[in-house]
This record gives C-alpha cells, sequence and structure tokens, in this order.
C-alpha cells in the first residue's frame, strides 16, 4: 500500500477511530496513512498524528511490512520538525524496535540505522543520534562485524563520557564487554563491565538492565571458572528478567544449570527444574541441560553425545554453553579413558572404543593427544591397532637429594667467602 493516497483525511480521533474499526488491517493502515496526509499543524492534529504513526508502526508490524516501515520514517521527517525533538526520538526509536521485532531484518535494521544517523547528524540531534548509534553497534556485533562495531563504540563512548550521560553510557560500556568478550579479549571485557557498574552506582538503573550486567558478570566469572560466583550472577539475573517476563530468562536459567554441572553437582538440577521459577521455563531448553545433567551423573560419554546430538541448536549453537560443554566432554573423555586403560600394558585400541561406545578414529585422536600432554607415558602402534602404555618411570629419591645438598653446600661456601672478605678488609 503506498502512503500516498488521492485525498488526505482530517487529524481527527474520528479518523482514528474509522482506522480502528476498518475491516481488515490493509484498510486501517490505509486510512492511517491518509491521516498523516493532512496538512494541519495545530496542536491537536500534530497529537493525533503522533497516535496515528503509533497505530501505523502496530499495523505494519503484525504485517511485516518491514520495507514500508523504513520508508515511514524517511515520509516523516517533514513532521519531525514540527514537534518537540523529545517526541522525534520516541517516535525513531519506537520504529526501529518494530522493525526489530520483524524476523529476518537485521541486515535492514542496520542500513536503517544508518540512515538515521546520518539524518541525525545533518540535522544535529545529538541526544538521538547517540542512541541509534548504540542500537546499530549492538546490530553489527550481532551481525559479528567486530572492527565496524568496536570503531564506532571507540568514539562513541568518548563523546557520552564527556556529556556525563549515564544512562547511556552503561548501555554502551555493556556493549564493549560484550563486544571484546566476543574478540575473546577477557581484560577488556572485564575492564568495560566494571565502567558499566560503576556508572550504574551513580544512577537508577531499569530492572532488564540490572539484569544484563549481572547475565554480563556470571559469563565473565565462568569463563574464569569460577562457576560458583557465577552461580549467583545468573541468578539475580534470573530473578529481574523472571519477574518481567523477559525472554532473557531462560538463558539465565540455562546458564545457572550449566553452572551447577560445571561443579560437580549436577544432581541439583532436577530440583531446580522442578522449583515453582524453573516450571514456569520448561521446554527444549531446560530439557537439553537435565540431558546433559543427567549423562554427567552417569559418566556416560554415549548419553553426553546423544544429548548434544539430540539438542544441538540449545547446546552447539549457542556459544557460551558450548564452550563450557566442549571443555566437560574433553575432561570426561579422559577420565573414562584412563579408567579403561589402566589394568593394561598393551590393548588393542579398538577394544577401548567398543567399552567406551565411540568411534575407533575419534579415540585414536584422542589418545595421541593425552600422550602428548602427558597425560599418561604411552604410544600408539598404528601397524598392529594397539597402544603400548609405559609404567610411570620411577625418580631415584637420591638424584633431588644430591642436588639439594650440592645447593646448601654452595650457599655454606658463599657465606664463608663473605665472612674473609670482612676479616681481610
Amino acid at each position: 500500500m503506498s502512503s500516498m493516497e488521492s485525498s488526505h483525511l482530517p487529524a481527527t480521533t474520528e479518523s482514528i477511530a474509522k482506522a480502528q474499526e476498518a475491516k481488515d488491517a490493509p484498510e486501517s493502515i490505509s486510512i492511517l496513512y491518509r491521516v498523516l496526509q493532512d496538512p494541519s499543524s495545530s496542536a491537536e492534529a500534530l497529537r493525533t498524528k503522533e497516535l496515528a504513526i503509533t497505530n501505523l508502526t502496530n499495523y505494519l508490524t503484525k504485517e511485516n511490512r518491514a520495507e514500508e516501515l523504513r520508508n515511514l520514517l524517511t515520509q516523516l521527517r517533514p513532521f519531525f520538525s514540527l514537534i518537540p525533538k523529545a517526541k522525534t526520538a520516541k517516535i525513531v526509536r519506537g520504529i526501529i524496535d518494530a522493525v526489530a521485532k520483524i524476523p529476518e531484518t537485521s541486515d535492514l535494521q542496520i542500513s536503517l540505522c544508518k540512515e538515521m544517523v546520518e539524518w541525525t547528524r545533518a540535522e544535529k540531534r545529538t541526544f538521538l543520534r547517540q542512541r541509534v548509534e548504540a542500537r546499530l553497534a549492538a546490530l553489527l556485533l550481532e551481525n559479528e562485524e567486530y572492527t565496524e562495531a568496536l570503531t564506532l563504540l571507540t568514539g562513541l563512548i568518548k563523546e557520552v563520557r564527556r556529556l556525563d550521560d549515564k544512562l547511556l553510557l552503561v548501555d554502551i560500556d555493556l556493549l564493549e564487554s560484550k563486544l571484546h568478550f566476543s574478540l575473546r579479549n577477557l581484560p577488556k571485557a572485564k575492564a568495560s563491565l566494571t565502567a558499566a557498574r560503576t556508572a550504574a552506582n551513580a544512577i537508577y538503573v531499569p530492572p532488564a538492565q540490572q539484569g544484563t550486567i549481572d547475565l554480563q558478570s556470571g559469563i565473565l566469572h565462568a569463563e574464569e571458572k569460577d562457576y560458583k560466583t557465577a552461580y549467583s550472577y545468573f541468578f539475580e539475573a534470573f530473578e529481574a528478567f523472571s519477574a518481567l517476563e523477559d525472554p532473557k530468562a531462560i538463558f539465565s536459567l540455562k546458564y545457572m544449570l550449566l553452572c551447577k554441572i560445571m561443579v560437580n553437582q549436577a544432581d541439583d538440577v532436577a530440583g531446580i527444574i522442578s522449583s515453582k521459577a524453573g516450571l514456569k521455563y520448561l521446554g527444549p531448553d531446560v530439557d537439553a541441560m537435565k540431558a546433559v545433567a543427567d549423562a554427567y551423573s552417569k559418566r556416560s560419554l554415549k548419553y553426553f553425545e546423544t544429548a548434544l546430538r539430540d539438542y544441538k541448536s540449545q547446546l552447539e549453537e549457542d556459544p557460551i554453553v558450548h564452550r563450557h560443554l566442549s571443555s566437560l566432554y574433553d575432561t570426561l573423555l579422559e577420565q573414562n579413558l584412563c579408567r579403561l586403560i589402566e589394568p593394561y600394558s598393551r590393548v588393542e585400541i579398538a577394544h577401548i572404543a567398543e567399552m567406551i561406545e565411540l568411534p575407533v578414529d575419534h579415540v585414536e585422536k584422542k589418545l595421541s593427544q593425552m600422550i602428548l600432554d602427558k597425560k599418561f607415558a604411552g604410544t600408539l602402534d598404528q601397524g598392529a591397532g594397539c597402544l603400548i602404555i609405559f609404567e610411570d618411570p620411577k625418580t631415584e629419591a637420591i638424584f633431588p637429594a644430591t642436588l639439594e645438598t650440592i645447593s646448601n653446600v654452595g650457599k655454606v661456601v658463599d657465606s664463608l667467602y663473605m665472612r674473609s672478605a670482612k676479616i681481610m678488609a
């Protein structure tokens, strides 16, 4: 539906009511476009047009007409010069948020934000430009365009620090922390998070933003293998998001369960899931963590691999869970292999693979890695398909004792030399 209609409708509450009573969404959209064409700029007409824009945005979002929302922002530019800057900022951010609700529009959102940044720069609307740039940086981060996002954030942080806009600074510092974490730069990620917390302590932070800070804190602590502290942060984030019915609550719960598994408390997972708060979020994500916890409790690699295969999108495609589960899987595999090869001095790799219920090439690769990492002394005879385990060479106690004696004699000689030097002087 084109926004250009042959005749406008007066910007009145009657016209808005007419749009709401229309038989279908396309007709409502058509009426609202015609209301926006009204040339009147009286206070009443401007208020009605603002309401028309809100309704039109909702209808276009429901109809998944992302391109029209983008065009609407361009068409409203003359209208923005008639209303206060704060209202303009609210409308622009509302339309950008509406486009974000439509699936598979990340590229459109990026180009829309870039257009709005250019327009706000030309119109000298600094407040709005900074917020749109922060949104653009978040979109670039989601799209894994890290270099461009980092360049944008670096300039934006300097500018916002000068203006001392604490609320925006919290958002930007959090974004920078996530960006550095994605680039595997943990010290900088922690520094940015500390800056976000410092700014947050000086102002009232909305619960959703506080939850995001706690979630990021948990992720960074988990990365440092401090799972107990990470669990407490994830719990705080979960409570905040759960109260707001925010979809991020399920991620917080998933990471809480992950921490329990990583600190060898997999038996607690079932209790957390069956609690009042946990039952609210039953679904594939929670089922995935339950399957992993069951596999870990049974020390079964077969069940572990089945869980990874059955819940691939919940485990493999979540980078945070995947990273920690990879390390958990390796530990579990090494423990099981060490237990199996312990009675042998020479054993067929195929026999070990059969006992552990994993492919031969997988087991062979892991054994060679363990030998290189000095987890046990041995060698692989690939011609015969065997693993040969050496006895741990026992170090003779006399050698370290001899070295210690020589070291002590050296100290005595040095001490006597110093004394004789003093006497001679």
